[in-house]
């Protein structure tokens, strides 16, 4: 970890990226409320998220062939600068006295997505890039405990600024972190290593990660399983808004303070897995967390709203724990030529589930079966710990 700390590459990634999810995060707790707490916003909502995970689906192996072929800093800073010059639009827009009506929300709330779209993969495949083998746990592990820290103050800050800020301010504050991302995205000091290969056609690089993961059944079906805690958090960040508002009758900022725990539970995962892996290994952490995850999730309709965010804390133990020992498991199993597009299929394909549940869960919401959608989600979750166990033993 100290030599990790020592690396001056690590602390310029680390500052854009606290930089960028502060702002980003404040606006993606503010928009879904926002959305959600409209006309018909339940239902507009999860249709928003459903176009955008479609989307998503589509883009994505654009997305991990665009990794493995591209300078992944040159990605990172034209993403974070047209995210950058989109929200100062959105902000010019308030403040000239402009009202904002639900599709400015449903753009903006565009503009994160597509952001992270990019971002995640990136720059998981230029960490393993430029890091070495035996740093992997403690560099995820210090990843996590960035981005679920930055999401804690974004939580903290946006239960305030949701009822005090009008949305430009917020908008033009998380531009302002965009700017400082920048800025140290820019004096990161990096040379891509991977060359392309000659007489490799375009096509072929794009089959590439399927054709490593054909002939390794095995390995696929693991890493398959082992991402439904994944896809379980972009389905309730469908539900849960519309949980707290419906079913816990609570308010704003009940929802960003939910945020919060869930982060100070990523935190300490992200310290303690890397440990529990060193011990264990990636693999048996790995069904632990999935383990975990299913059995707090199955808990959610069950329980108060003291207990319901107390729950956040595991819950995010769990998915936190899972998304640090499969990372640092792919960094170690897949080659850096090709982790744009092996990570690209597992997206694609968690991507098309969550297309499938959101469908099915925002016509359920929509028809008043929310809880249906909690337990529906707690029985997929069952079978994935089932079956993560099975193909590691």
């Amino acid at each position: 970890m100290n030599r990790l700390l020592q690396d001056s590459r690590f602390r310029l990634i680390l500052a854009a990226n606290i930089a960028s999810s502060i702002g980003s995060g404040i606006t993606m707790i503010a928009i879904p409320w926002l959305l959600v707490t409209s006309n018909n916003g339940d239902a507009v909502f999860g249709y928003v998220t459903l176009c955008m995970t479609l989307l998503s689906f589509i883009l994505t192996p654009f997305v991990g062939h665009l990794v493995d072929r591209v300078s992944r800093k040159k990605i990172l800073l034209v993403s974070q600068t047209i995210s950058l010059l989109m929200l100062i639009v959105f902000t010019v827009w308030g403040f000239a006295g402009a009202t904002y009506e639900v599709w400015h929300f449903m753009m903006i709330y565009t503009i994160g997505s597509l952001y992270y779209t990019f971002f995640y993969p990136t720059m998981f495949a230029l960490n393993q890039e430029i890091f070495s083998k035996e740093q992997y746990n403690s560099l995820n592990g210090t990843m996590e405990i960035q981005g679920q820290l930055s999401s804690m103050i974004a939580g903290g800050v946006a239960s305030v600024l949701i009822t005090k800020w009008d949305l430009h301010y917020i908008l033009l504050l998380d531009a302002c972190t965009y700017i400082a991302a920048i800025y140290f995205y820019l004096k990161l000091p990096y040379k891509r290593k991977i060359a392309q290969k000659n007489g490799q056609t375009a096509k072929k690089n794009g089959v590439e990660g399927i054709k490593y993961l054909w002939k390794r059944p095995v390995l696929f079906i693991f890493l398959l399983v082992s991402t439904m805690p994944f896809i379980g958090v972009m389905l309730t960040n469908y539900l849960f808004p519309v949980y707290v508002k419906d079913v816990l009758k609570a308010s704003g900022s009940v929802y960003a303070l939910e945020n919060m725990i869930y982060a100070m539970g990523a935190i300490v995962a992200g310290a303690i897995i890397p440990i529990v892996a060193k011990k264990i290994g990636n693999e048996k952490t790995i069904i632990v967390s999935v383990v975990l995850y299913t059995i707090v999730i199955s808990l959610i309709i069950h329980v108060n709203l003291p207990v319901y965010l107390a729950i956040m804390f595991f819950i995010a133990i769990g998915n936190s724990g899972v998304r640090v020992a499969r990372n640092s498991f792919l960094m170690e199993w897949i080659p850096n030529d090709i982790i744009g597009r092996v990570d690209g299929v597992f997206r694609s394909i968690g991507l098309l589930i969550r297309v499938v549940l959101l469908a099915i869960f925002t016509g359920m919401v929509s028809s008043g079966f929310l809880l249906l959608c909690f337990i529906s989600l707690s029985g997929l979750l069952f079978v994935s710990s089932i079956a993560v166990f099975l193909t590691w033993k």
